[in-house]
């Protein structure tokens, strides 16, 4: 048995058929994913994420210290609730975590990181605390939900009764709100607009209830996962790891090169390899007859050598498979991936696939 979210009672009440991720108990559908993802992409969906683990970082040298441990540069938040996605490098240049890490306050900040790599990424983060005037603190008391879609914001306005509507409807995109130990964000992992709230759990009961009375349709991890997908946004595990560099994860843009002398962790590694290596490209792949791409599958590009899938799987949205993959380095469109021994063709595009309920490739 695995960990329990204080919304499992929940769950299992709603039929839903629970699978271990990470060691948490979570739905992966409530009947049907498919249903699940088109409410999403239409609609609204609700998540629970409480298996995510959330972590403040507070003391007269919290900046600092997430200048140093980040790849992406705190410094560019300069207003109390912006928010930034990063990852967090070892030494090597591999990827031990991507995050989102907020402004609360000044000296102050949030960090929502993955709940598969909380103990790494715990020990990493202390470890690396020491010699700054910092306290970590990771919030386990709290639940969280992520609320999606394209009819998500005012639904979860109409529903969020402890926050004034229009300030939650004027929220901008990476962007946060702290009233009264209730913080929610215009973030998500779906492609689609929506808010992730962050609570005790009384509030995010009482929150599930009204929207689920509301026709917000609960959804699961498969869902989650076919949506994250088609929004080409990147799953720690599946997608890159500690021995990935971000620069061969699509990634790059997360990591800020300026100022030159802000030595963050892992900066030599990155910084050597983006300037001596042929990196590998991160693409997305169409397959361009009947099949299903898979993870791992092996990619073919004729005179370069091998890539392989990363992520893969059948789009609900564009209705045909699509996946992730890592590829040579060159400027060619087209190549084959290997499934049960045959060759099929996929066209290589830019991701992501979808984004908004709207379909980027053609």
């Amino acid at each position: 048995m695995g960990s329990k979210t204080p919304l499992y009672k929940k769950h299992l009440d709603a039929g839903a058929k629970i699978v271990d991720f990470g060691g948490w108990d979570m739905p992966l559908h409530y009947g049907s994913q498919l249903d699940e993802h088109h409410a999403v992409r239409q609609g609204a969906g609700l998540f629970d994420v409480s298996h995510m683990t959330v972590v403040d970082i507070v003391g007269a040298s919290s900046r600092d210290f997430l200048r140093r441990l980040l790849a992406n540069d705190v410094a560019r938040l300069k207003q109390t609730g912006k928010a930034l996605y990063t990852c967090m490098l070892n030494d090597a240049g591999g990827v031990i975590d991507d995050l989102i890490v907020y402004l609360l306050a000044e000296n102050r900040y949030r960090l929502i990181v993955n709940a598969a790599t909380r103990v790494n990424d715990l020990a990493w983060i202390v470890r690396h605390a020491a010699g700054f005037q910092v306290t970590v603190e990771e919030r386990g008391e709290l639940a969280m939900l992520a609320v999606q879609g394209p009819d998500a914001r005012r639904l979860t306005a109409e529903n969020l009764l402890d926050i004034d509507r229009n300030s939650l409807l004027a929220l901008k995109p990476f962007s946060a709100i702290e009233q009264d130990n209730l913080f929610v964000a215009r973030t998500g992992y779906t492609g689609e607009d929506g808010f992730e709230i962050v609570a005790a759990p009384p509030a995010i009961l009482a929150l599930w209830d009204r929207l689920v009375e509301a026709d917000v349709t609960p959804c699961g991890l498969g869902a989650r996962d076919t949506l994250r997908l088609e929004a080409g946004m990147n799953l720690y595990g599946t997608d890159m790891d500690a021995a990935t560099s971000p620069l061969e994860a699509g990634l790059a843009w997360t990591v800020a090169w300026e100022p030159a002398d802000r030595n963050f962790i892992g900066r030599a590694a990155v910084q050597t390899a983006r300037d001596t290596q042929e990196l590998q490209r991160f693409v997305g792949l169409l397959l361009e007859s009947k099949g299903v791409l898979r993870n791992h599958q092996r990619v073919v590009v004729e005179g370069l050598a091998d890539g392989e899938i990363t992520s893969g799987g059948f789009s609900p949205t564009m209705q045909r498979s699509i996946a992730m993959a890592r590829v040579p380095a060159g400027n060619f469109t087209h190549a084959q991936v290997e499934v049960r021994k045959r060759l099929l063709d996929v066209r290589i595009v830019k991701l992501p696939f979808v984004r908004n309920g709207s379909v980027l490739v053609e």
